[in-house]
Order: C-alpha cells, then structure tokens, then sequence
C-alpha cells in the first residue's frame, strides 16, 4: 500500500509540474513604442489574430512605453522568458545579430525609402536565417521615419553641434567612441530620460524621429530641426524560438499573415505620419532648418569620412561592403 500511494504521489506531481498547454502560454511583447502610437495599435491587432488562431485562455500582453526597459533591456528579457517578443528598433536588433545594424547606422547612405525598402528586400532572406540561428523569429519589418537632430539652438552645419551635448543610446559604445574622436559629446542615456535630461540642460540635441519628436515632447524644449534625413529607423517585430515552436502550424501561419499585414502597415502610415507630425509641431513653433547647398557638402564630408570608422566596428565588413554593392547596382539600374 505504501509503494501504491508513494506511485500515485509521484504520478500527481509530474502532471502538475508539466507545462501548460501551449494555448495557455502567454505572448508578452515590449515595445518603446508610445500607448495608442500606430505601432502599439498594430501590435494589438496582431494579438487579436493570434488569439483567435490559437484559441482556448491564450493570453496576449503588449507592454508600451518602454516600460520593460530600454531595447538591451526587453532583449535580455527575451533570453530569460519574461517576454516572448518585441518590437524593436536596430539599436535592440544588434543585440541579437550585430549585421543588422547595416540598415541603420550608416548616415546619409540611403537616399530614399525606396533604396532602404530594395536593400532590406534583398538582404531579408539571409537576415532572418540568422536570427533564427540566434533563436528568434522575424515577424515583421517595419520602420519609423528619418533621424533628424532637434537642438536647443539653431544649427546648420556639422561644426555647429560640437559645442552641444548629444543624446547617445546607451548600448551603443563604438558610436560614443567615434563621435568623441571627432570631437562631439555625446552622453548615453536611456530613451526614457531623454525627456528630463533635455531640460534639465544635461543634454541639449536629440537625434530623432519627427514622429517620436512630438510624441514625447521632444520639440518643446528643442524646438530646432535640421532637416537632414542623417538615417532611417529601422525596425522588426521578433518573437524567441521556443514561443514559436510552442505553436501550432496553423497558428504560425496565421501569425505570419496577420505580421506581413501589420509590417506593411507600420511602413506605410509611419512615412506620411512623419511628415504630419512635422507639420503639426511647425504649428506649435518648431523651427525647420534647412542647410544650404554648401552646408549640406559639409554634412556628406562628415558622413563620407564616418564609413571607415563604422566598418568594421559599427557594422560587421561584410555586411558593410554588401550594402554598398546592393546600392550601386540599384541606382545604376534605375540610371538607364
């Protein structure tokens, strides 16, 4: 009798300790992206095609406003389960796979979202082969306009920013290193303080969005905007491995439709928010400052003399030269 009860007791705690069924899982997704923000509304609609796909109490939580942490953050937060996605930016995405950073950290390099969306399309395939080696799953690709820089004072030339203090993202160190060789001052910040740090003096230029710019305020303490498209945001919804293998195929298949229809609308509607976001912040006093044709040379000089130091360091060698080549042969295609 001992050994039956002994045999039932240890039945019981397995069935108990076992892991829940996988519609029973969670999906916790973290974002920096602001509550009720075009990309907070996509990531929710994306969550109601997973619940219905994946059907039982599946429960799906989108985390907004940074709230899990910076992007370094949510992805450590990813390697440990607390969140099972999220959507990041290049800055959270070269946490994960450093060649990613080509599509972001190379200044005055693309000339339009045509040549950013033509180089992404081509090198996607090989892109997410290795995140998925890395253990996450690409689900959608997304972007968030033009960096611009929003200063305290005016400023039109590359010299006239050596006497500020910039916004630097914390993770980013080989950037701070570069910027201060030339001679910038850059101070790493998480995005949450960059609000307080503006006005409080510790910093006095941003390189932002337009979109992120009025969002947060931005603009009110820094109501100048170079209009220079230095570099595109560039983003993707990722989700680990094991969430993903913890689905079904018709549910992965569900969730890949309902990702290819929220990446694509993130892309669209970011590019025209954009610019209505400039125009409403013009209306509340920012000042658009646009260099001339001497003052812009100065600025493709600075970006020209930035490719060496970011080969290499900023973005992998390979990579580097892969873009370059993706976008010679594209601009001599569309020449003829």
């Amino acid at each position: 009798m001992r050994h039956f009860i002994a045999t039932v007791l240890s039945c019981a705690t397995l069935l108990f300790a076992s892991p829940a069924p996988a519609a029973d899982k969670p999906l916790r997704i973290g974002t920096l992206a602001p509550k009720n923000s075009l990309y907070h509304r996509e990531l929710l609609g994306l969550g109601e095609a997973w619940r219905k796909a994946q059907g039982g109490s599946a429960k799906y939580l989108v985390y907004a406003d940074g709230s899990q942490g910076g992007e370094a953050e949510m992805v450590r937060r990813m390697r440990i389960g607390q969140l099972q996605g999220a959507l990041l930016s290049v800055v959270g995405l070269r946490e994960i796979e450093p060649s990613i950073a080509a599509l972001q950290n190379m200044p005055m390099l693309f000339k339009s979202w045509d040549e950013v969306d033509h180089v992404r399309d081509k090198m996607r395939p090989a892109m997410e082969k290795k995140f998925i080696d890395k253990g996450y799953v690409v689900l959608a690709w997304g972007d968030a306009g033009w960096v611009r820089f929003f200063s305290k004072e005016a400023a039109f030339r590359p010299g006239d920013f050596k006497k500020m203090k910039f916004f630097a993202w914390g993770g980013e160190t080989e950037q701070q290193d570069i910027m201060k060789s030339l001679g910038y001052t850059p101070v790493p910040l998480e995005t949450s303080d960059i609000l307080p740090a503006i006005q409080t003096g510790m910093i006095n230029v941003v390189p932002s969005t337009p979109y992120f710019a009025l969002a947060s305020q931005i603009y009110n303490t820094a109501p100048n905007m170079l209009d220079i498209n230095w570099a595109p945001i560039v983003g993707a919804l990722v989700i680990t491995r094991k969430a993903w293998d913890d689905m079904t195929p018709a549910v992965q298949d569900a969730l890949r439709q309902a990702s290819e229809k929220a990446g694509l609308q993130m892309r669209t509607q970011a590019r025209q928010e954009v610019d209505d976001a400039v125009e409403a912040m013009k209306k509340r006093g920012l000042a658009v400052n646009r260099p001339n044709a001497e003052q812009l040379r100065e600025w493709n000089a600075l970006a020209e003399a930035l490719y060496p130091r970011i080969r290499g360091a900023m973005v992998p060698a390979e990579t580097f030269d892969e873009v370059i080549g993706l976008l010679k042969a594209y601009r001599a295609g569309k020449a003829r």
